[in-house]
């Protein structure tokens, strides 16, 4: 393509990201104003995070949820004392609950204190304690697969609600600041999962559309094997080597996925950064290109998939047996 129709088109998009940026920054703040304050205890005291202290960890969270829950019914809002009610349950176990605002969780699926592979999901927009279970079911069939394709193993999946998530439709889905606000917080937490399961083990983050966003900043010298970008509007840097890790880094788009139709480019308007850079699926950006099948953006883990059939074996450490797209 001639230099000068690469520049046209470029300008096209960055038009279109600056049109989409405005109506955001404009429209979504006047709705956001109008969202309720949901009441909620602050979060329990808990112990450090070890193998040892698990079902106290564990209980404390489930109690700090069932009282979510009924401050949030005698407030009247139905819909987060439900989702809160389901947090409370025997059966869920929570390494973190907080059910102040949009609410954050950290779930775990498995045996976490004996794991030796463990799946850490990190959510892109629009995930919130409210919307939480159609997040726990992404972690709950990336188990399951683990467990038919390795009955012998020692896995758990782990999912991570650690940060306020942009919505879909605002100005922080376009802009890094939230993915910056919730890098550290994200680096703790795999640091506090080396205390619980030991540094020997292999922790891959399994990361999804806005959540790519979070990992890339989140990557530089982080202790895990494996960085597995999915449904990815770009990390916020040109290539995988960018991203200053030593994990291998894995990328993979579903053919019905909307994202593929997003403008994989960056820009700077009135001093903010606008859009992620380079398509990781892309092989300019460098990494290893997993087939995902037909999946659409919110299909990734759907059972019988060929992009679930790949996590699964990437968590594994069986990457001879990825297929490629």
């Amino acid at each position: 393509m001639p230099r000068a129709s690469r520049r046209r088109r470029t300008g096209r998009w960055r038009r279109a990201l600056l049109a989409a940026f405005v109506t955001g920054a404009v429209v979504i703040p006047l709705s956001a104003a109008a969202q309720p304050v949901i009441p909620a205890p602050v979060p329990a005291v808990l112990p450090p995070l070890t193998a040892g202290t698990l079902d106290e960890v564990y209980a404390a969270n489930r109690a700090n949820a069932a009282e979510a829950s009924r401050m949030a019914g005698a407030d009247g809002d139905d819909r987060r004392a439900a989702a809160d009610r389901g947090m409370a349950d025997p059966d869920r176990d929570f390494l973190a609950f907080d059910g102040r605002g949009s609410g954050q969780a950290t779930g775990v699926f498995g045996d976490l204190a004996h794991a030796d592979r463990v799946a850490v999901l990190v959510p892109g927009s629009d995930t919130t304690l409210d919307t939480y279970d159609r997040f726990r079911a992404t972690a709950l069939n990336l188990h399951s697969q683990l467990t038919r394709d390795a009955p012998n193993s020692r896995t758990a999946v782990v999912s991570w609600l650690g940060y306020d998530t942009p919505r879909t439709v605002s100005s922080t889905v376009l802009t890094p600041t939230r993915a910056d606000q919730a890098a550290p917080h994200l680096r703790e937490f795999v640091r506090q999962l080396h205390t619980i399961t030991g540094r020997e083990a292999h922790l891959t983050l399994v990361c999804h559309s806005y959540g790519t966003v979070v990992c890339g900043r989140a990557a530089p010298g982080l202790a895990v094997s494996g960085i597995t970008l999915i449904g990815s509007p770009g990390t916020g840097v040109d290539s995988a080597a960018g991203l200053h890790t030593p994990a291998r880094v894995w990328a993979a788009r579903g053919a019905d996925d909307w994202v593929g139709g997003v403008p994989h480019v960056s820009a700077d308007l009135f001093g903010t950064t606008v859009g992620f850079g380079t398509d990781p699926v892309s092989p300019a950006f460098g990494a290893q290109v997993f087939a995902a099948g037909d999946v659409g953006h919110s299909d990734y883990f759907a059972p019988g998939t060929a992009s679930l059939a790949n996590l699964a074996r990437i968590v594994l450490g069986e990457t001879s047996e990825v297929t490629h797209a």
